[in-house]
């Protein structure tokens, strides 16, 4: 993370860096070099005050002291200083200082005059936003404490890494004038002094007034760990307008730390403000969050570095066999190949070249990026360790927004190889010799494989949907391709579509059942291999409706086309939007209306039964009508079976369709119609209706076959 301890301006560690009112650092000594004067006549700019949140006793107007300008636009364009930093910042040139003075008073009378000119200001080296400063100069500007104490940390664990001589140096005597002071043989307890000996009898001898001091021996010098732990306790700030008070609030309109004397006589005093310890928290853990997809990128990065190298040696690896095999088809044809050898072996040559350059223009690319995020998130969990709340947020929403940024660089695709570690690139050596001259490269001939999308394959009902897509880095054409779809008991297969879609809903398969699906493409040298297969189950129970589109002009349906009536006096035709041929299936029709004795029929129907008159009466249909008082079978318009039991308002008729064992039975209130209704019913069917104006019903389905249906009523005839 060293990169993000250096000032912007010189390139070194930050000494003493401040923040500038758009949330960058820069060294005090550094802003002072960049800090310019608007000339006598141009516009001044309002004074910038209180840093990034300002202080207190500024009057209502005081948030407006603070002016940001782009470079372009804020009338520094024409002032251009004569020097640049070592990072490329213009800089002005240092006044040398009077003969004789010091470079403190440099410093000084550089920062007075600063401070003392209403009409200064400093432009960010880093996004060249200006701002003007106020009477009290660059000393407006808040110290970055927490930045400050991460580089000291920084610069101890970097020296304790060089070297630990600084561990294994000895305590040197405090009075000594010898020139280097000699080692220090005691310390007395109660001077706190290191003494040599020969400075211990000379100012500290055991007699008189020191006679009672304790002389010990000296301690041993701090670890690398234990001066860091004291550098840590630093004093925190305290409020730039109230020097002696601590911060305790958080000013959310100002999105500063505030005292409580800018709450009560400041410009604070009606703005939103929260706990300090409680904005300390929610902050880190918004930096938090945001560093988790900062570290998940990074971390995918990371496997894509290695999968970059990776295809740089298959690259290496396939390229020397590409060579190889051509060298030896040319070598056997000697006489007629030797000027087209040297241009095939170029063509491949410079594929190689070509793939290495854009996979390490990638591999550059991507470490730099990972660089920069690795850097950004170091330094952010170094930040999160300060556990000084106002030094946390003055720069947490500045670091936010610089990983969400930093998170928002890895976008979609930039983690996916440009090219291929394939060269398709294939040889024929089949012509004449007179068509030698010709002779190139040709492109793989058959389609790729195709790719299943499983996470959009799925099933509806006794429908499924499939979805595939061409897999990448792929030159060979594709002019459609073939699903194909087994019979549920893992059968055969059988091509259910051909096209160039990618995506396929199949519709009318059986319920309850386990389909296999495969899909290969085609183009026009021939059809590819197989995708992968991917098994499919269809629903267990049958949901469906009435069909409006397959029933009778004349039926009414409602209820999302659960409800069933008419608007003639004659029997219409409605069938269910299911077909069935395979398993047993169970459905439940409710009367809800029941007038001047009707004959509604319920039952099974073909697709192309008659729709104008009743159910049973040709040859398309299997059904039971019933009275008030009796049920009878129908097909073909002849009656069987007459059974005991009609329907009414709010009866209830169940019909069991079982193709396992073919047979069709119909039950009344869950009592049983009879025995079997019909038997042999093979083939496929769908749900069927007849009834006219003066009944209405109600289907209900996707129910399980009952086990506790009534035993059947015996026939009377």
């Amino acid at each position: 993370m060293e990169e993000e301890l250096k000032c912007p301006v010189c390139g070194s560690l930050f000494r003493e860096p401040i923040i500038l009112p758009c949330s960058h650092n820069v060294c005090l000594p550094c802003a002072r070099t960049i800090a310019v004067q608007t000339p006598d006549g141009e516009q001044h700019l309002p004074h910038a005050a209180g840093g990034l949140g300002g202080g207190a006793g500024g009057g209502g107007d005081h948030a407006d002291k603070l002016s940001l300008y782009s470079e372009t636009d804020s009338g520094y364009g024409s002032y251009t200083p004569s020097l640049k930093s070592p990072n490329g910042v213009r800089v002005l040139p240092m006044v040398p200082a009077p003969p004789g003075s010091s470079a403190a008073a440099a410093r000084g009378a550089a920062c007075s005059s600063l401070s003392s000119s209403s009409s200064s200001s400093i432009t960010c080296p880093q996004c060249h936003r200006s701002a003007s400063l106020d009477h009290r100069g660059l000393r407006g500007f808040q110290r970055n404490r927490l930045l400050e104490a991460i580089v000291q940390r920084y610069q101890q664990g970097r020296g304790a890494v060089q070297g630990a001589s600084a561990a294994a140096a000895v305590a040197i005597c405090q009075l000594c004038d010898r020139t280097p002071p000699e080692p220090a043989a005691t310390l007395c307890e109660q001077c706190d002094v290191l003494y040599c000996a020969a400075c211990q009898l000379k100012c500290h001898p055991s007699r008189g007034p020191f006679a009672k001091h304790r002389l010990v021996q000296p301690p041993p010098p701090p670890a690398p760990a234990e001066a860091a732990s004291r550098s840590a306790a630093r004093k925190y700030p305290t409020c730039p307008e109230h020097e002696m008070e601590n911060y305790s609030m958080y000013c959310v309109s100002c999105r500063t730390p505030v005292c409580y004397l800018c709450l009560e006589e400041g410009r604070h005093c009606k703005h939103e403000v929260k706990p300090l310890g409680a904005m300390w928290k929610q902050h880190k853990a918004q930096l938090s969050q945001a560093l988790n997809g900062v570290s998940d990128k990074a971390k995918e990065a990371k496997e894509f570095l290695v999968q970059l190298k990776n295809i740089l040696q298959q690259i290496q690896e396939n390229g020397l066999d590409y060579e190889a095999c051509l060298v030896a088809q040319c070598d056997a044809l000697v006489d007629a190949l030797t000027r087209q050898k040297a241009k095939l072996l170029t063509k491949v040559t410079k594929e190689r070249e070509h793939k290495l350059k854009m996979v390490w223009d990638q591999i550059n690319h991507c470490t730099l990026k990972l660089r920069q995020s690795t850097g950004l998130m170091e330094y952010c969990l170094e930040v999160m360790k300060e556990n000084d709340p106002s030094g946390f947020l003055q720069i947490s929403d500045a670091l936010i927004k610089r990983v969400q940024v930093s998170q928002e660089q890895w976008v979609k695709g930039a983690l996916e190889p440009k090219v291929s570690a394939e060269f398709e690139l294939t040889l024929d050596s089949e012509p004449l010799l007179q068509a030698i001259h010709q002779l190139d490269f040709i492109q793989m001939k058959l389609p790729p494989v195709p790719l299943l999308q499983l996470e959009k394959c799925c099933t509806r009902n006794n429908s499924v949907t499939l979805a595939w897509r061409t897999p990448p880095f792929t030159h060979s054409p594709v002019d459609g391709y073939i699903l194909e779809l087994d019979d549920g008991d893992g059968g055969q297969y059988r091509e259910v579509y051909v096209g160039k879609e990618t995506l396929c809903t199949i519709d009318g398969l059986h319920f309850n059942s386990t389909y296999n699906a495969r899909v290969k493409a085609f183009n026009s040298s021939g059809v590819g291999p197989y995708s992968k297969t991917v098994v499919l189950q269809t629903s267990d129970v049958a949901w469906f409706t009435f069909d409006p589109n397959s029933g009778h002009r004349d039926i009414i349906l409602s209820n999302d086309n659960q409800t069933a009536t008419c608007s003639s006096y004659d029997d219409r035709v409605v069938l269910g939007t299911a077909a069935f041929s395979k398993g047993v299936h169970y459905w439940e029709l409710h009367v809800d209306r029941y007038d001047n004795h009707p004959d509604p029929a319920f039952g099974v129907a073909r697709a192309s039964v008659v729709k104008d008159m009743m159910l049973g009466k040709d040859d398309k249909a299997w059904a039971m009508y019933v009275d008030n008082n009796r049920s009878w079978f129908m097909h073909c318009n002849s009656h069987t079976n007459r059974t005991e039991g009609g329907v009414c308002k709010g009866a209830t008729v169940g019909v069991l369709l079982d193709l396992n064992k073919h047979t069709l039975t119909f039950f009344i209130n869950g009592q049983q119609q009879g025995p079997t209704a019909f038997s042999h019913v093979d083939g496929v069917f769908m749900p069927a209706l007849s009834l006219n104006r003066n009944v209405q019903v109600t289907l209900h389905t996707g129910l399980e076959v009952p086990t506790n249906l009534g035993r059947p009523k015996l026939s009377s005839n």
